[in-house]
């Protein structure tokens, strides 16, 4: 009698692969299917896969969405969870270290004029820099049309790290880029006369806008609008105030929330709250006159990532709060705020175990974030069903 013995072996592999699939559905890859936060139980969903190292997440006007791969493709995903081919017409990119394809944007004007910004790291002849990018995404969604370098980095060249390589695009149009000082460099943060361990401001053409604090000044770089960072994660544009905030690392210790003010020095590596990776020390003190004190800082280093700031009612608890993503620390981190004070922390989702890349409030309201690692996802965040 071996044929019931038979089929209750095929039983019972259809019955693991129905639940395995389950779990992979609903992002939880064995986990809880639900996670315990403030703001009630959060169901994890996974909306995508298959992608490797994805780095930023952009949606368009029809709900669709743009997601990088840090080796250098750059996908359109559906709201059922189909990738695209990767889409041509992106220029060759360095994918070495930390480098690659890293961050999108479209531009608020996008359902007239189908421009996306994009930047990722260049190969140059001995090391890298990053570049921003301008595009058009062809109506057929296949390509990108007329593709740009609109900026080019200027200083000593990166082996593979620290590239920065976010983007926020102001009310005016003008873009806010950040850039790494390529590790090695760090005392570049301090020297105007290049663009490490500096947040640019420039028009969507590429061109400086005339009111940038350093336009003028001799030895300086026009482009700068701040400087002394070391190696900035997260950029985004506060809905509240208009005000621009960003995450950078620290090295072991030290990562930082800084609000961005125009011209200010931001102390990369004359001061900040970390040790070197030796345990060696780099600063001589916390605070210095004429270097601006960040908002909050974390010991031990929480590695903060893509950040957003929550306006939607899906978790009305949350709404006016800040997330970022956190890649050493695997988690997603959400910040209390009062103005411009950071009242209290919320780490979420740990039990996921995945370094959170990017971090972006959907138009449903919900909160997605891509997972930075070979097998890479994007999970889609909800309240989880009553």
């Amino acid at each position: 009698m071996k044929t019931p013995v038979i089929l209750v072996a095929v039983a019972l592999t259809v019955a693991i692969l129905l639940a395995a699939s389950f779990l992979i559905a609903t992002g939880t890859r064995g986990e809880d299917t639900a996670f315990a936060s403030s703001a009630g139980q959060l169901e994890v969903q996974t909306a995508a896969s298959g992608l490797v190292h994805p780095w930023a997440l952009a949606f368009l006007p029809d709900g669709r969405m743009l997601v990088t791969e840090r080796p250098g493709r750059m996908r359109i995903v559906t709201s059922e969870g189909q990738l695209s081919p990767p889409l041509k017409g992106v220029p060759d990119v360095w994918a070495s270290g930390q480098g690659g394809l890293h961050d999108v944007a479209i531009d608020t004007s996008f359902a007239q004029n189908r421009t996306i910004y994009f930047c990722f790291a260049e190969r140059t002849a001995g090391g890298g820099r990053t570049a921003l990018a301008r595009a058009k995404l062809n109506d057929g969604s296949d390509r990108l049309d007329d593709p740009r370098i609109i900026f080019r980095q200027e200083g000593p060249l990166s082996s593979g790290n620290h590239y920065g390589c976010r983007i926020a695009q102001a009310s005016d149009g003008n873009l806010f880029v950040t850039l790494g000082e390529h590790f090695n460099y760090r005392d570049e943060a301090q020297n105007l006369g290049n663009h490490l361990g500096k947040i640019i401001r420039i028009a969507p053409d590429g061109s400086v806008p005339a009111d940038n604090p350093f336009v003028g000044r001799a030895g300086a770089k026009p482009e700068i609008w701040s400087y002394g960072h070391r190696n900035e994660q997260g950029l985004a544009i506060n809905p509240a105030s208009g005000d621009l905030w960003e995450t950078e690392h620290g090295p072991r210790g030290g990562d930082e929330v800084n609000i961005i003010g125009k011209g200010k020095n931001y102390g990369w590596p004359v001061i900040g709250y970390g040790i070197d990776y030796s345990g060696a020390k780099i600063h001589d003190r916390t605070a210095k006159d004429g270097m601006e004190q960040p908002i909050k800082y974390w010991v031990p280093s929480i590695a903060p990532s893509g950040m957003t700031f929550y306006t939607a009612k899906l978790f009305p608890k949350w709404t006016g709060s800040v997330f970022s993503g956190a890649l050493a620390g695997k988690m997603l981190v959400r910040l209390q705020l009062n103005g411009n004070t950071v009242t209290s922390e919320e780490r979420l989702l740990r039990n996921l175990n995945e370094r959170i890349r990017d971090v972006r409030q959907g138009p449903d309201g919900a909160l997605w974030l891509l997972t930075d690692n070979a097998a890479g996802r994007i999970l889609r965040v909800s309240p989880a069903p009553k």
